[in-house]
């Protein structure tokens, strides 16, 4: 028996990558640079009867999957960590230290207001840590270490009271309020003192230009109130004052917008019936019909600067230096000695009714120099956290609104769990790659605080809040929660797993029963795998049912041939492809999530169907969804894989930061997950795929090194090293390899019949020194659309193939004509020198869909073949079709495999002789097929 593990190894293992510390720890909780070895499937949950070997025991070699992993490495490494930490020290009011963000869903000017904040930095996060883990290079394990300090200096600042942020000012220091901090400054009620007659004077320096932002807004509500903000709707500044709400404001409009970083006098004063609004010292608008003054309004319960007595209208964003307030209108000459140094250095002084210099460099509040002592408060539009364990890019309120929503709207709600996830997830898979406590830590938190809500909550709101599309999209929260619970071990976490239950969608799949239609894909995708998860914690066997009966929903019924599934990121009916083929098809986050629950199920039960599929998908999809080229801003990925004829793949899709960026990020990173698994008890290693690589076996001793240049080359040789031990070796002969599957053993055959979708296996002693040769020669094949027989795609042994062409209409294609007698249509492709898995037909390059260009291309071509042949000879018969499209040759190569010539004959009689008799085909043209067919030579 194993000793016992520490709970960050089984932290690991549940994380599907078991590994003792894959560093040391400093005093400092940060990674040092030793490397510890790593054991390798001890830990995992006891319900896997297969397990993971950890990425660090897997290493890439030279190849395809190296190539495309170096270019995302390349993009880890140089791209600044700190623009992602800004949405989260904006968050907290901290400094972002002139950081920009990265835009996109990432920025508050972003896609549904950057409501999905924070979700890239958890993707960023766990690049970086199966980068360290996959690489051991110090640059990763350093980065996270900088965002996993900055994440915990955030946290302890949510915990607090906002504190000034202290930056220099036009003439001493001023009081920064970063975008995106959602911080005011508060006021005492009496600051306003019933004047009849008045005077505002401040210093901004606006960073940001949002339209009706508040300089300041002293108000009960929005019927009673004056403001001055920094732009109206036409950009420039405005006074207003009413007691009747908008329509009888009595204003004051500026006539040029105020720069933005840079710094601005602004003056209002109210006498005598006139008012006058300064911008620079420049009188810009004169009202002589202002009535009203504060003396009006009376006493007012807000008193802000920097926030808007409109809630929809946003947080001022920029600097304050001096506020005064006055008890009189100031003269001209008065405002414009106020430009060039600070009112208690001039004349006029110090406004009598408030003064604020905003000299303050630490603490929440800002003294008042007028005499009447009226201290302000910097303070959160939202309050604050109401849990310590709080972490987020943005305030709880998406978070308090999704518990009272019934629709979805993500302008105002986007999937804050999910983003939660993301971030969660990031956190944990640092702490598995670093050992650093703090983002353990900072983990646990995060789930304290969300079981604190969550468990509060009714079932009834739970169900409906999951049932929200989009708004209650809560990614592979379940999966990570139940991971966390392996090392924290406590109750509330395995709780909190199951809060997330959404039993309509468990118990109708659990009973088998298919309601995808219309839900959205990847909504729901990743919830099967923390169900699975959540099985492996509890034991509930309607979690692994459903997710077993899900994924066969979903494999092959919703499927398109390159693996990825959804168009316009929904389901449609079961069995429809053809018609679901669109620019918007195939979104690469469902091909990243449908792998993790395959490998997840396969730990459980090994049907070759899972590996089968993970092989499809990541040799095509999400091979392909990576462009080949380095970027350092961008990681260039997908979002969707349109199939369209003539469709060019977008690598800079929306306006960045998108989730199929951010799980791009993370494919990339962890090719080699799922190469070779174990046998829970050691008794067998599973190779799943053909992929140059090194595992290292540390509970057996020994190493597997596999060479091969697949899919370029048929077949694979593993070269075994290190002591001797004696297990079953189980080799993968994938569903396609139906012209044979060879396997010897240093030089001698292995008996026994390979069969494809199987697993064909060797027990033996191994020694170093051993080699195992693997043969598995392609056949190309065309799969069919469900829906439509005649829309066809085309493969390569494993590898889709797309056809080159700009054309935007399906192209007509024809391959029976050369077929062989095992069915094998790549005697009709011409192979392209110099350029492997290249093939030409009919003037039209044919290239591998994992290839990430921008070259137009056609996954999907309409099959034509007009005439019956056979062998190249052309029997002059027209090639009749069913009313489903169905043709007399498919029907008859329907059949393949023929081992003889003779036996393709006979199915072509029995074929013609049903067409006959069904009068699809005449006696007489029926006679001339099975005469040409009989007549033809055929490769095999």
């Amino acid at each position: 028996m194993a000793p016992p593990l520490s709970r960050r190894s089984l932290l690991q293992a549940a994380a599907l990558a078991a590994a003792t510390p894959a560093v040391s720890l400093t005093t400092t909780g940060r990674a040092a640079a030793t490397v510890q070895e790593a054991t390798s499937v001890a830990a995992a949950p006891s319900a896997w009867t297969v397990q993971p070997f950890a990425l660090e025991d897997v290493a890439l070699k030279p190849g395809l999957f190296a190539d495309k992993r170096q270019l995302m490495l390349d993009h880890g490494r140089g791209y600044d960590v700190n623009r992602l930490l800004q949405v989260f020290r904006a968050n907290a009011g901290l400094s972002t230290g002139g950081a920009v963000a990265p835009g996109g869903w990432e920025g508050l000017d972003g896609e549904a207001n950057g409501n999905l904040r924070g979700h890239y930095t958890g993707h960023f996060l766990t690049m970086l840590a199966q980068a360290y883990r996959g690489t051991k290079e110090r640059v990763f394990a350093d980065r996270i270490g900088t965002m996993v300090g900055a994440l915990t200096d955030v946290r302890a600042a949510l915990r607090r009271d906002p504190a000034v942020l202290s930056v220099p000012g036009k003439f001493g220091t001023a009081a920064d309020q970063v975008r995106g901090s959602y911080q005011y400054v508060d006021l005492p009620a009496a600051v306003l003192g019933g004047a009849s007659a008045i005077t505002f004077s401040v210093w901004v320096r606006p960073t940001h230009d949002a339209d009706w932002t508040r300089v300041f807004d002293f108000g009960d509500d929005t019927t009673r109130y004056l403001y001055l903000a920094a732009r109206n709707q036409a950009g420039v500044p405005r006074f207003a004052i009413t007691t009747s709400g908008a329509g009888g404001e009595q204003a004051l409009n500026g006539t040029a917008a105020l720069p933005l970083d840079q710094w601005s006098h602004l003056a209002v004063t109210i006498a005598d019936g006139t008012g006058t609004l300064y911008v620079n010292g420049t009188a810009v608008a004169r009202n002589t019909a202002m009535s009203l003054t504060p003396a009006a309004l009376g006493t007012l319960r807000n008193n802000w600067l920097g926030r808007s007595n409109y809630s929809a209208d946003p947080v001022f964003a920029g600097a304050y230096e001096e506020f005064n307030v006055f008890s009189r209108a100031l003269t001209a000459a008065e405002i414009t000695e106020l430009q060039s140094r600070r009112a208690a250095d001039t004349p006029t002084g110090r406004g009598d009714l408030a003064s604020y210099a905003f000299d303050e460099t630490a603490g929440g509040t800002f003294a008042d120099a007028s005499g009447r002592n009226l201290t302000a408060t910097l303070r959160r539009t939202w309050g604050g956290p109401s849990h310590p364990g709080f972490l987020a890019a943005y305030p709880e309120t998406q978070f308090i609104d999704l518990e009272s929503r019934t629709t979805s709207d993500y302008t105002k709600v986007w999937a804050p769990y999910y983003t939660a996830h993301k971030i969660l997830r990031g956190l944990l898979d640092a702490y598995t790659a670093t050992d650093d406590d703090r983002a353990l830590d900072l983990a646990s938190g995060m789930c304290d605080w969300m079981y604190s809500r969550l468990s509060k909550l009714p079932q009834s709101t739970l169900q409906r809040m999951w049932g929200i599309f989009s708004s209650g999209e809560f990614g592979g929260i379940v999966e990570a929660i139940c991971d966390l619970h392996t090392i924290t071990g406590k109750a509330e976490h395995l709780a909190l797993a199951k809060l997330f239950d959404l039993d309509r969608l468990i118990d109708a799949c659990a009973a088998n029963t298919d309601i995808l239609d219309g839900l959205h894909a990847n909504q729901h995708i990743p919830i099967f795998t923390g169900y699975v998860r959540l099985y492996d914690e509890t034991g509930e066997e309607r979690y692994l049912t459903s997710a077993k009966n899900f994924w066969d929903m979903v494999v092959p019924h919703r499927m398109y041939g390159i693996g990825g599934t959804s168009t316009g990121e929904f389901w449609k009916a079961r069995d429809v492809i053809a018609g679901t083929i669109s620019a918007t098809t195939a979104e690469t986050c469902c091909a990243y999530n449908m792998l993790k629950l395959s490998r997840t199920l396969f730990f459980h039960e090994q049907d070759p169907k899972y590996m089968d599929y993970y092989e499809r998908a990541l040799y095509n999809q999400v091979l392909g969804s990576k462009q080949d080229k380095p970027d350092a801003e961008k990681p260039l990925v997908t979002y969707f894989i349109g199939l369209t004829p003539g469709h060019v793949r977008d690598y800079t899709p929306k306006q960045g930061t998108t989730c199929c960026e951010g799980t791009g990020m993370e494919s990339a990173t962890k090719y080699q997950d799922s190469v070779y698994f174990a046998k829970a008890d050691g008794s067998a290693l599973y190779v799943n795929l053909y992929s140059p690589s090194t595992l290292t076996w540390a509970e057996k001793g020994v190493t597997v090194t596999q060479t091969t240049g697949f899919p370029e080359e048929q077949g694979s040789t593993l070269a075994f090293g290190g002591g001797r031990a004696s297990f079953t070796l189980r080799l993968r002969v994938p569903s396609w390899a139906t012209a044979g599957f060879r396997v010897t053993v240093n030089g001698r055959a292995v008996s026994g019949t390979p069969r494809p979708g199987s697993y064909f296996e060797v027990s033996r002693t191994w020694r170093a020194g051993d080699t195992v040769r693997i043969a598995m020669p392609f056949r190309t094949r065309v799969e069919k659309a469900l829906d439509d027989p005649s829309l066809h795609t085309l493969f390569h042994g494993p590898v889709n193939l797309v056809a080159r062409d700009a054309a935007t209409e399906y192209l007509k294609v024809g391959l029976y004509r050369d077929a062989g007698l095992s069915g094998d249509l790549s005697h009709s492709l011409t192979p392209v020198p110099g350029k492997p898995l290249h093939f030409t037909l009919d003037g039209t390059e044919w290239a591998p869909f994992f290839e990430g260009t921008e070259d137009p291309t056609h996954a999907y071509f309409r099959r034509s073949e007009p005439k019956v042949v056979f062998g190249g000879r052309d029997s002059g018969v027209a090639n009749p079709a069913k009313a489903d499209g169905t043709t007399l040759l498919d029907e008859v190569w329907a059949g393949a495999p023929f081992r003889t010539k003779g036996a393709l004959v006979t199915r072509v009689r029995s074929t013609v002789a049903a067409w006959v008799s069904a009068g699809l085909l005449s006696r007489a043209d029926g006679d001339k097929v099975v005469s040409t067919a009989g007549a033809a030579s055929y490769r095999p």
